[in-house]
């Protein structure tokens, strides 16, 4: 796959909760992890976070929504569920993309939605577990942008070999077959 991703959350006030979307983070080989509003310390997070992501991946911690600063061409998206959300299962993800989600109960803030390039919800009835919430969107990120054998029609069904890329003729060759046919019309 191309790109990378990563995978933040706004305010979170229990450690458990960062330190699982952390894992998740680590888990689907986003590129980094961050937090923004530190109401947690590092140490905190460590503890809660089973499998040591953050000596993995690094972990970016932003005092506040001002601070936030993210590479050149990524593009910030918010899981959140508002009424003009994008649908997940609708939605084409960024080459580069940091997604966030927001605190347990609140969301994500305003000012963070003002800063989001995208944002995004989970075609659920009520809010999910900001780690499970994460999990669900990288997975539909891996889905839906890496390579993968079609899905059988029938449940049980063969399951096909991942088609072998087809590469046409050289870039400059196809350049050169159009010139001439330019010179020939």
């Amino acid at each position: 796959m191309r790109g990378y991703c990563a995978l933040g959350v706004e305010g979170v006030s229990k450690p458990r909760n960062a330190g699982a979307v952390i894992r998740t983070a680590h888990a689907f080989g986003a590129a980094f992890a961050f937090t923004v509003g530190d109401i947690l310390t590092r140490q905190e997070i460590h503890h809660a976070d089973t499998s040591k992501a953050i000596e993995q991946i690094p972990l970016y911690m932003f005092p506040s929504v001002q601070e936030l600063a993210l590479p050149e061409g990524c593009q910030l998206v918010g899981i959140e569920l508002t009424d003009d959300a994008v649908v997940l299962p609708s939605f084409r993800h960024p080459r580069s993309a940091a997604y966030i989600l927001g605190a347990e109960r609140i969301g994500l803030t305003e000012e963070m939605l003002d800063l989001c390039d995208h944002v995004i919800k989970i075609p659920t009835k009520f809010s999910l577990n900001l780690a499970v919430a994460g999990a669900l969107v990288m997975y539909d990120r891996v889905q839906s942008m890496d390579r993968f054998a079609p899905r059988p029609v029938r449940p049980g069904g063969p399951v096909e070999a991942i088609p072998e890329p087809v590469f046409g003729k050289p870039l400059w060759h196809r350049k050169k077959q159009r010139r001439e046919q330019k010179a020939n019309d």
